[in-house]
C-alpha cells in the first residue's frame, strides 16, 4: 500500500510541480533540411525559427499536430545566395512594397539569442542597409504568442517606412479578417474604415464571402489566380480555419496614425501555394539608427467549426477567440 500524504504537503509539491510542468523549453533542432532551428515548446502548442535563414517562424501548431503555415517544398533546407525565395512561414517585410526594399533576400544566418520563454532572431543587415529582428515569447501555459517585430535603418540617412508582418498558412483552408462595427443611417455618416482594392482583385471571385460584420477568402490549390485586399481596422484581425484548428493574430492600429497602401492596417492574399494575413504598421521616418517595432499577438484554438459562412455563425465560432 502506498502511503499518503498529509494534504499540505502534497498542496506544496503539486505547487512547485505544476510551473515546472507547464514551463516553456528551447532546444536547437534539424528542421525541414536546415540543420539549425530552435523549438519552443510550453507542451501544448510549439513553434519553430530558422537560425539558417531567416529571421523567419516556420512552425507553429499543437505538439505533434498540423503546421498551420505552409512550407514550400521547393525552398526547404535551401541557404545562401542573392535569390528571393518565399520559404513560407511568418517573415517581416518592409512596407509599401518595393522591388529593392521589400524583397530582400533573407538567405543568410540569423543570430539567436534565448532567454527563458523569449527567443529572438536578427537578421544581419540587408544590402539596403534594413536590419530585421523577430522576438518570440511563447506563454507557460495555453497557446498564447506574443512576436514583436522590428525593423531598424542602419544606412547614413532617413528612411520612411513600415513595418509588414507576412503570415504564409498552409494549403485548404479559409482565411477571416473583421471589419469595424457596424452601425445605421442616418445615425452614423462619417465611413469608418477604407475597404482597398488591387488591381487584379476580383470580388465576382468564388473564394470571397462578404459579409456585413467579416470578410473570409478561401484558398484554393487549384485556382492560381491572386487574389487581395486591404483594410483598416484599430481592432486588426486575422484568423484562418484548417482541418478544425484556428490560427488567429492580433494587432491593434491607430486611427491617428498613416497607414500604407490607402491606409490599410490589415490584407489578405492568396494564390494557389498559401494565403496570407498580414498587418501593417503605420508609416514612420526613421533616423540613422533608429528602429520600430510591430507587436502581434497569435493563438491557437481547437476544436472550431464553421457550419455555414454567415455572419450568425461566424459571431457563435469564430469571434470570442478575436476579442
Amino acid at each position: 500500500m502506498i502511503p499518503r500524504l498529509p494534504k499540505t504537503i502534497a498542496t506544496t509539491l503539486l505547487a512547485i510541480v505544476a510551473p515546472l510542468a507547464a514551463a516553456v523549453t528551447v532546444e536547437k533542432i534539424p528542421y525541414a533540411g536546415w540543420p539549425n532551428c530552435y523549438r519552443l515548446t510550453n507542451g501544448e502548442v510549439e513553434l519553430v525559427v530558422t537560425a539558417d535563414v531567416g529571421p523567419r517562424i516556420i512552425r507553429y501548431g499543437f505538439v505533434g499536430g498540423q503546421n498551420l503555415f505552409v512550407e514550400l517544398e521547393q525552398d526547404l533546407g535551401k541557404t545562401g545566395g542573392d535569390v528571393w525565395r518565399l520559404y513560407g512561414g511568418s517573415r517581416l517585410w518592409v512596407a509599401p512594397e518595393d522591388r529593392v526594399y521589400s524583397y530582400g533576400a533573407d538567405n543568410e544566418p540569423v543570430e539567436i539569442t534565448v532567454s527563458g520563454s523569449k527567443l529572438s532572431a536578427q537578421a544581419p543587415t540587408e544590402s539596403m542597409g534594413v536590419q530585421k529582428r523577430i522576438e518570440v515569447e511563447l506563454a507557460d501555459e495555453g497557446t498564447e504568442v506574443k512576436v514583436l517585430y522590428s525593423l531598424a535603418n542602419r544606412t547614413i540617412w532617413p528612411l520612411r517606412i513600415a513595418t509588414w508582418v507576412l503570415t504564409m498558412m498552409h494549403r485548404g483552408g479559409v482565411g477571416i479578417t473583421t471589419l469595424p462595427p457596424r452601425g445605421t443611417h442616418p445615425e452614423i455618416l462619417a465611413p469608418t474604415n477604407p475597404l482597398v482594392l488591387f488591381a487584379f482583385t476580383d470580388m465576382s471571385d468564388s473564394r470571397w464571402s462578404w459579409l456585413e460584420k467579416y470578410i473570409a477568402l478561401r484558398q484554393d490549390p487549384d485556382n492560381s489566380d491572386p487574389e487581395k485586399i486591404g483594410l483598416f481596422n484599430p481592432a486588426t484581425r486575422g484568423a484562418y480555419l484548417l482541418n478544425g484548428e484556428l490560427f488567429v493574430k492580433k494587432f491593434e492600429a491607430s486611427p491617428d496614425e498613416e497607414y500604407p497602401d490607402m491606409g490599410s492596417s490589415f490584407e489578405i492574399f492568396t494564390n494557389e501555394s498559401f494565403l496570407e494575413l498580414e498587418t501593417l504598421g503605420p508609416m514612420q521616418t526613421l533616423q540613422p539608427g533608429e528602429s520600430i517595432d510591430h507587436l502581434e499577438t497569435w493563438s491557437l484554438h481547437r476544436p472550431v467549426t464553421v457550419g455555414r459562412w454567415d455572419d450568425a455563425e461566424l459571431d457563435r465560432a469564430i469571434a470570442p477567440y478575436l476579442k
